[in-house]
């Protein structure tokens, strides 16, 4: 008896190998490092191989990619869901009626459990291979490095589209002084606490970069690559864009001037 527990003892005591350890780090019990957070909305044909493109890009490091469905009309939830079979490290919430692109993203970031936080559009536009570049690029840079954004290098959207945003940002960054030239880049990487301090309102997810700024944190801007939607519609069209822009912008001059920032505080 007490040699058959001694015998347990040790063999419980032993250590253990390098690959054993590896193998128990990135399992999905443990608090991921990074979370990949992509919202989608009637994107069945592109979001499952979205994910395993994540997944892929995300390989080497402990993730977790968390997809919110706004409410989609086809089959995404479902699709998504049963690929959490192939993807232990994919979570699906479903928003029970359509929020928008920015509510999703908030969703995200409310329930991921990294405080890294990546953003991708659900389209497949943007290239998940970009992704840990920038989330190093974050990690490397100063404590108040508050976000990393994704600026297309070369668009695959048509003329007109592109035509507009080049408009619309430069109107933006003149107005704003918000030092991004992509404003509508899904690809961004951000710390989760710095978010959590943002005011939220629909489509704070093109001026992550100002709110940023307002609340005292720096931003810096990568090139990433841009593809061509292969499945699914746009879900935005040039008049639409241009219309809640115009709103938008007014309220966000609106936050940064009703802004006072301490610059920082000390505890005595």
């Amino acid at each position: 008896m007490a040699m058959a527990r001694d015998l347990a003892l040790k063999t419980a005591q032993k250590p253990t190998s390098k690959a054993a350890a590896k193998s128990v780090d990135k399992t999905p019990s443990r608090l991921p490092d990074v979370s990949i957070v992509v919202p989608v909305y009637n994107e069945e044909g592109a979001a499952p191989d979205l994910a395993r493109e994540i997944a892929t890009a995300f390989t080497d490091r402990n993730f977790e990619v968390i997809f919110v469905d706004d409410a989609s009309t086809d089959a995404t939830r479902g699709v998504m869901t049963a690929l959490k079979a192939e993807i232990p490290q994919l979570r699906v919430l479903a928003h029970h009626k359509n929020a928008g692109q920015s509510r999703a993203v908030r969703t995200g970031v409310l329930e991921s459990r990294a405080s890294i936080i990546v953003t991708l559009d659900g389209d497949g536009q943007n290239d998940p291979v970009d992704a840990p570049r920038l989330a190093d690029r974050l990690l490397a840079g100063p404590a108040m490095l508050g976000l990393v954004g994704g600026e297309r290098a070369k668009r695959q959207d048509n003329v007109s589209k592109r035509y507009a945003s080049k408009i619309a940002n430069a109107a933006r960054r003149a107005i704003l002084n918000d030092q991004t030239s992509d404003a509508g880049c899904g690809l961004k990487v951000f710390r989760r606490e710095a978010f959590l301090r943002l005011p939220y309102f629909d489509h704070l997810h093109r001026y992550l970069p100002a709110m940023m700024l307002r609340e005292g944190y720096e931003v810096s801007f990568e090139p990433v690559n841009h593809r061509h939607r292969t499945t699914g519609v746009s879900k935005y069209n040039n008049l639409g864009r241009l219309w809640a822009s115009i709103s938008d912008i007014t309220g966000v001059m609106w936050l940064q001037r009703r802004s006072r920032n301490p610059q920082g505080w000390d505890e005595s």
